[in-house]
């Protein structure tokens, strides 16, 4: 071989390993970088051991359950677990109690939860061994006077003495999620006295007054319908940002009175609609109607 060739030679075999090189990096996958908003947070995994997410969400931008008004029934059953026969109250707007507080994660992201729905650690719920499900409490860090407003939807803790669970992100807004344990009061609320405290000029009125099904028509899911203007357009702009499908706020008249009802829709089919509830549902805004219209 001349010592042209071989130079050929090498040249050719430096060239081929470059190009593998490249080839090996170009395969691999960017991990996706995630912003610190409340509705596009990565997908999050269940894990074999509890504890807190790898992708920490700024959780100051995370709000309170709002107290909506439950129309349906509650599940306030007597259960037995580990020996240990449970009788959970059937009102719980006026409970009040002191005691130890703790939180769970992401061995139960995106489990169910006692009453149906899917445990999401980024929403401001908990879990509670005797309230009726779903329930309303405001907890109180006895610490550090934080607050949040939580939607009780699970069962627990069955634990020592702690008196409830709360969700990694509301353990986060009071200030004990890398401690682990706090000591809190938890307060029953009353959706109706807290909407006309919170939001006097924007009653709530009960959607099943509108939500009159017809044989046929487009799918849209109700949300509600306020007297008040403005507070019809603030929930359609919160649900706005959450989905893509449009969300709308129409004038009716009932009983001499104008009201404000709020959809979601057209919606393509049934499926469709359960999903949006679902996720409705989980960011604590209720529990739409599905409802046909002319």
């Amino acid at each position: 071989m001349t010592v042209a060739r071989l130079c050929h030679f090498c040249l050719l075999c430096f060239i081929t390993v470059s190009l593998i090189a490249c080839s090996s990096k170009s395969k691999q996958v960017d991990r996706p970088i995630a912003s610190a908003t409340v509705n596009s947070a990565p997908t999050l995994r269940q894990t074999e051991v509890d504890g807190a997410p790898s992708y920490l969400m700024d959780v100051s931008r995370i709000p309170d359950a709002v107290p909506t008004p439950h129309t349906g029934a509650y599940k306030a059953t007597p259960y037995t677990l580990m020996g240990v026969r449970y009788k959970p109250m059937q009102d719980g707007r006026s409970y009040r109690e002191e005691g130890i507080a703790s939180w769970y994660g992401t061995k139960f992201h995106g489990r169910h939860t006692a009453n149906g729905e899917i445990y999401d650690l980024y929403a401001m719920t908990a879990a509670h061994k005797t309230l009726p499900l779903p329930t309303y409490v405001k907890v109180t860090n006895l610490e550090n006077n934080r607050e949040v407003i939580v939607r009780v939807n699970d069962r627990g803790p069955f634990y020592s003495d702690r008196i409830i669970d709360l969700s990694y992100a509301a353990a986060k807004r009071l200030g004990f999620a890398e401690r682990g344990t706090a000591r809190v009061r938890v307060e029953g609320i009353d959706p109706v006295v807290w909407q006309q405290q919170n939001n006097p000029d924007g009653r709530l009125v009960d959607a099943a007054l509108e939500n009159l099904p017809v044989q046929s028509g487009e799918l849209y899911l109700q949300l509600g319908a306020f007297s008040n203007s403005e507070a019809a357009e603030q929930l359609r702009q919160r649900v706005q940002s959450m989905v893509n499908t449009s969300v709308t706020v129409t004038p009716i008249q009932q009983q001499r009175q104008t009201l404000h009802r709020v959809r979601i829709g057209p919606v393509a089919s049934e499926t469709e609609a359960e999903q949006l509830m679902d996720r409705l549902r989980l960011a604590d805004l209720g529990s739409p109607t599905l409802v046909r219209a002319n």
